[in-house]
C-alpha cells in the first residue's frame, strides 16, 4: 500500500495539511522522508553475503574453488572450465562487451544453469538463498565495487521472423561466422581446432544446429543479444564494433539472428522411449537416400562415460537421431550425429593434443596418432524376458550384450561384450553391413541386417516384440577411445507389423454407413413435410 501511494503521488506533489502550523508541516515532511528512505529497502530484498558464503561452500566450492578462481577439485575434469569469479569474465550477460553482468543476469544463470556445460540450475535454492550467493560471489571480485552494470540498449526486432533468414545468410558470410562454426553451423569451421579460452584451455565452437544447448537461450532475441554482448573469455566476439564501423547494420544483425535460429529446431527435441520401425516393401539405400526423409526420427541424448576409469567428462557427441525401417526380412537403422571432425583427421591433431593435456590427467594417456570415430549399437544377446536388460555399460558375465560396431575407416563388425573394454568380434553369419557418410560436421551411418539369425546365441528380431537398444559414440579427434566416450541409457526398438487392410476398409465402411443414414434422414424429413 505504501509503495502504491508513493509511486502514484511523488513526494514533491504530496499535499500537506493546511492548518497554519509549521510544526505539522515539518512532521509531514519528516514522515515523507522516512517513507522515501524505507521504500528501497522494501522493494529490493536484502542480500546477505555471509549466508551466501555458507551456501557457496556447500554447493559451489567443488567446481569454483575456495577463493572462486574456477579451480575447485572437480574443475580439471570439466570443459569448459568453471567460471573464475575473481577475474569476473562472464559469458552470458545483457551488458556490453567487457562489462560486468547485472544481478538479473547472475540470477538467471543460477536459476537455469548453462546448457552444454557442467553448470546446472539450482531449483533447490530459494530466491533469497540465490540472492545471498550472488552477494558473496560479487564480493570475491573488486570489480563489482567499482562499476555499476547497465543493460545494453538494443534495437527492437523489425519483424519478419523466419522470412529474414535468407538475408541473414549473407551477414553470416560478411562476419565470417563459418570460420569457427562451419558452413552449416555445426562447429566444423577451419579455425575450430585452434580455439582457446582466455586461460588457454580448448573451447568448442558452438554447434548452431543444437540451439537447446545454447548457454544464453534459444530464439532470435537471445541470439541477437549474444551478437552484441559477445561472450567474454571466449573467442566469440561482440559485433558492436562491426555495427559502429558500418560493416553490418542493425537490420543485418537481426537477419543473422533469425538465420542462426533457423539452423536448428524451434524447441528441444522430445525424448521417446521406442524407435518405431515401420514396415515398407522396399528398404532405402545409403545414408542420403531420399526414402529416409518421410520416416519418423527419434532423438536420444548421450552423456560422458564417468562410471569406469578412464572417464570422459566432456564428450563431443551429445545425442543421436535414429530412423528405422524393415521389409519383413531385413532391418535397416540410420543413425545420425554431429561431430565436427571426420576422424582420423591430421588437421585436428592440435585439438586432440590440447584435449589430452586439459582433460586426460588420470594416468591413462591416449595414443599420439589421430584416432578414428566409432559408433556402437548395443542389444541383449537374446530377446529379453519382459523388460529385463543387461548392465547398460556393455553387460556383464551373467548377461553379455550383442554389439554392432562401426569404425570410420574399417566399416562394421558384430561383437560380444561382458563389460566395458571386453569387446570381442564375433561372426554370427547374420550378414551385418554398414554404409556411412560424413558431411559438414555430421555423420550418417546405415546398418542393415537380416531379422532372423541362424545362430541360436545371437539376437533375432521379430515384429511386435520390443528389443532393448543403447548407443555408444567415440570422437577420435577428442582422444576418445576405450572407456572414454559418450553413452546412452537403454531404450527400445520395435518393429511394426504390416498395415492391416482394416486401416483402409474401416474409413470406407464408416463413410458409407454415415452417408446412408444421412440419406435416410433426408427422405424421412421430406415425407414428413409433404404429409
Amino acid at each position: 500500500m505504501v509503495g502504491r501511494l508513493v509511486s502514484a503521488a511523488p513526494l514533491r506533489s504530496v499535499a500537506l495539511p493546511s492548518v497554519g502550523s509549521s510544526r505539522v508541516r515539518w512532521v509531514g515532511v519528516g514522515i515523507a522522508v522516512l517513507l522515501a528512505l524505507l521504500l528501497p529497502v522494501r522493494l529490493a530484498p536484502a542480500q546477505d553475503a555471509a549466508s551466501g558464503e555458507a551456501i557457496y561452500r556447500a554447493w559451489c566450492l567443488e567446481c569454483h574453488g575456495a577463493e572462486g578462481r574456477g579451480d575447485g577439485p572437480a574443475a580439471e575434469r570439466m570443459l569448459p572450465r568453471p567460471r573464475d569469479f575473481v577475474g569476473a569474465r562472464y559469458q552470458i550477460r545483457t551488458t556490453a562487451s567487457g562489462e560486468l553482468p547485472t544481478d538479473d543476469d547472475l540470477m538467471r544463470v543460477m536459476r537455469d544453469g548453462l546448457p552444454g556445460t557442467a553448470m546446472p540450475g539450482w531449483p533447490n535454492l530459494g530466491d533469497q538463498e540465490k540472492r545471498d550467493v550472488l552477494a558473496f560471489v560479487k564480493s570475491l571480485s573488486p570489480f563489482f565495487e567499482r562499476e555499476t552494470p547497465e543493460v545494453l540498449q538494443r534495437s527492437a526486432d523489425p519483424g519478419g521472423g523466419a522470412d529474414r533468414a535468407g538475408a541473414g545468410r549473407e551477414a553470416y558470410g560478411t562476419l565470417e561466422c563459418a570460420r569457427c562454426h562451419g558452413e552449416h553451423g555445426r562447429g566444423d569451421g577451419r579455425s575450430a581446432p585452434t580455439l582457446e579460452d582466455w586461460r588457454g584451455f580448448p573451447v568448442r565452437a558452438a554447434d548452431l544446429s543444437e540451439p537447446w544447448l545454447f548457454n544464453g537461450g534459444m530464439g532470435a532475441d537471445a541470439i541477437h543479444t549474444r551478437f552484441l554482448t559477445g561472450m567474454d573469455g571466449t573467442p566469440m566476439p561482440s559485433n558492436q564494433d562491426a555495427l559502429e564501423a558500418g560493416v553490418v547494420t542493425e537490420e543485418d544483425l537481426w537477419n543473422l539472428a533469425h538465420y542462426v535460429a533457423g539452423l536448428g529446431p524451434a524447441k528441444a527435441p522430445e525424448l521417446e522411449e521406442v524407435v518405431r520401425v515401420e514396415r515398407r516393401e522396399q528398404l532405402p539405400g545409403g545414408p542420403a537416400d531420399a526414402a529416409w526423409d518421410d520416416l519418423p526420427s527419434f532423438y536420444f541424448p548421450l552423456v560422458g562415460q564417468i562410471v569406469q576409469a578412464p572417464r570422459q567428462f566432456a564428450p563431443t557427441v551429445d545425442g543421436v537421431w535414429v530412423k528405422g525401417v524393415h521389409d519383413g526380412a531385413e532391418l535397416a537403422l540410420r543413425i545420425e550425429w554431429n561431430d565436427p571432425s571426420n576422424s582420423p583427421d591430421p588437421g585436428w591433431q592440435e585439438w586432440q593434443d590440447k584435449i589430452a593435456a586439459a582433460l586426460y590427467s588420470d594416468g591413462a594417456p591416449i595414443p599420439a596418432e589421430p584416432l578414428p570415430d566409432l559408433l556402437g549399437v548395443q542389444f541383449p544377446m537374446t530377446p529379453p524376458d519382459g523388460r529385463a536388460r543387461p548392465y547398460f555399460l556393455m553387460g556383464d558375465r551373467r548377461k553379455p550384450v550383442y554389439l554392432w560396431l562401426w569404425h570410420s575407416r574399417r566399416g562394421a563388425v558384430e561383437g560380444r561384450a561382458t563389460g566395458l573394454g571386453t569387446t570381442e568380434v564375433v561372426d554370427s553369419g547374420a550378414g551385418l553391413t554398414a554404409s556411412a557418410e560424413w558431411e559438414a560436421g555430421r555423420w550418417r551411418v546405415v546398418f542393415r541386417r537380416p531379422l532372423a539369425d541362424d545362430d541360436d546365441g545371437v539376437l533375432s528380431f521379430s515384429e511386435g516384440d520390443p528389443i532393448p537398444i543403447a548407443f555408444f559414440a567415440w570422437d577420435g579427434s577428442s582422444g576418445e577411445t576405450g572407456t572414454r566416450g559418450s553413452i546412452s541409457a537403454w531404450y527400445f526398438v520395435g518393429l511394426q507389423p504390416p498395415t492391416s487392410n482394416a486401416v483402409f476398409v474401416a474409413p470406407l465402411v464408416a463413410f458409407l454407413v454415415t452417408g446412408g443414414l444421412g440419406m435416410f434422414a433426408v427422405r424421412r424429413a421430406q415425407k414428413s413435410y409433404r404429409g
